[in-house]
């Protein structure tokens, strides 16, 4: 099986504030989907901590009573260039792990554009019947989280027009 969901569109900015808009406002543009939640808990927020000059970090989710959910540790922080994150929801077990890239690539284009690619791996490791998969098929599986993706990165391109008001 090829387990990957690969994603990506344009979005009006340069690529070192569309890396920005990605890392520092995704609980604005973040939208969770009830087939995809990290933790029975319900959707919580979600936030980047990385310290400047550091490529260590995580991705949290942040519940409404302060409880913290750790989604995935940094693996990549090139600032304008790409991010990559482990990812995992709360009943994977140790060895279950899923990856995320994203890459901002500037495109020729006035004024400057970024293609944002998202590349979601490893759903492999996490067998069809487990309970993330909701014993989905591959192919079917594989779709509805590429929709999902596509869905958050229409959010996200949102943000662009939200912001320049």
């Amino acid at each position: 099986m090829n387990s990957r969901v690969l994603v990506s569109l344009r979005v009006a900015a340069s690529a070192q504030h569309a890396f920005d808009v990605f890392t520092r406002d995704i609980a604005a543009w973040w939208r969770p989907n009830d087939l995809f939640q990290f933790t029975p808990h319900g959707a919580g927020v979600l936030s980047f901590e990385h310290s400047d000059g550091s490529s260590e970090g995580r991705l949290i989710e942040t519940q409404p009573d302060g409880e913290v959910f750790e989604v995935g540790r940094i693996t990549a922080w090139e600032p304008g260039v790409r991010i990559a994150f482990s990812w995992r929801q709360a009943s994977f077990a140790a060895d279950q792990l899923t990856h995320v890239e994203v890459r901002f690539d500037e495109v020729e284009a006035e004024p400057v554009e970024t293609r944002v690619t998202v590349e979601h791996r490893g759903w492999d490791s996490v067998p069809q019947e487990h309970v993330a998969r909701h014993h989905f098929p591959d192919r079917i599986y594989l779709q509805r989280h590429a929709e999902w993706w596509q869905a958050l990165l229409a959010s996200y391109h949102a943000r662009f027009h939200d912001v320049d008001r």
